[in-house]
């Protein structure tokens, strides 16, 4: 009997020096990869041209899908046009009711569907 408890210590220690092992392991190989940087989508890059609606709020230049969502959230924030309950909710003034046709509120995520439908 005192052979079975040796051999169950021995084995118990060996088993957690492996797991300690393994696991320093592949922490210190996460660690020394360096991550690489994510390249941008090139079709979120290609200048869109807004139409006359859109013009107004963001500007006439042709600009990247991605420039054109800033810049409305600019507009949005600069004209304090998110709802004060619900902050998902964004209350159209007279130039973004053109852009949201007619609507008077829209959410953050259909105001995106609703602005590429302006874009050319």
């Amino acid at each position: 009997m005192a052979t079975k408890k040796k051999r169950g210590a021995k084995k118990g220690t060996k088993r957690t020096a492996k797991k300690a092992a393994r696991k320093g392991g592949r922490k210190a190989a996460r660690k020394a990869a360096p991550r690489k940087k994510r390249a941008p989508n090139p079709a979120f890059m290609r200048p869109m041209q807004p139409d006359d609606a859109l013009a107004a709020v963001v500007g006439s230049g042709g600009m990247p899908r991605t420039e054109i969502t800033k810049k409305l959230w600019a507009y949005i924030k600069k004209n304090n046009l998110q709802d004060a309950k619900n902050k998902r909710m964004i209350n159209a003034d007279d130039k973004l009711g053109r852009v949201f046709n007619g609507k008077k509120q829209v959410s953050m995520f259909e105001m995106t569907k609703l602005a590429s439908k302006h874009m050319k």
